[in-house]
């Protein structure tokens, strides 16, 4: 029998879920201590940040979401709105580039209801889709493989984003 060992699942599975307050938020958590690397954030800009997917759905899921906690998108303004549009864009254009996708998803859930797992903070979902990329492992087991890992990635994007700094 052929064993897919992705460890780094089990602290989502099995952790406790944290509140749904300000102080919780993991995307301002990574903001404290601004060791990149070990948060993850791939690109740092003046109103938005970039986030590799602590537990992606598929390779190069990343998370765009503006610097300051806020939940609606009524809240957002306009320049923070243009720099996460011109964020998501630069970024499809390097994925694009450097891991060939077939597609993308791209999205927003807003509110718990749709799926937010971090309500209080907006956020966008960029996910590279390959033809073929479902197969029977998350029908039959509720299981994605990825075959990249999250330094890799991390290496990659920073490697493409530091140097450009604008999209």
């Amino acid at each position: 029998m052929d064993r897919l060992w992705a460890p780094w699942r089990l602290s989502y599975v099995a952790c406790a879920k944290p509140p749904a307050e300000k102080d919780a938020c993991f995307i301002c958590s990574g903001f404290l201590g601004r060791n990149d690397r070990d948060n993850l954030v791939a690109w740092r800009r003046a109103k938005s940040v970039v986030v590799l997917n602590r537990f992606p759905y598929n390779n190069g899921h990343l998370l765009v979401a503006p610097n300051a906690h806020k939940g609606q998108l009524h809240e957002l303004d306009t320049n923070e709105t243009l720099e996460m549009q011109q964020t998501i864009t630069r970024l499809v254009e390097i994925l694009g580039e450097t891991m060939k996708p077939d597609g993308f998803n791209i999205g927003l859930n807003l509110g718990k209801p749709a799926g937010a797992g971090l309500p209080g903070h907006l956020h966008w979902h960029l996910v590279p889709r390959w033809n073929g990329d479902t197969n029977f492992m998350p029908v039959l087991s509720d299981t994605c493989v990825i075959v990249q890992s999250l330094d890799q990635l991390w290496e990659m994007l920073t490697q493409r984003l530091v140097p450009s700094q604008t999209p």
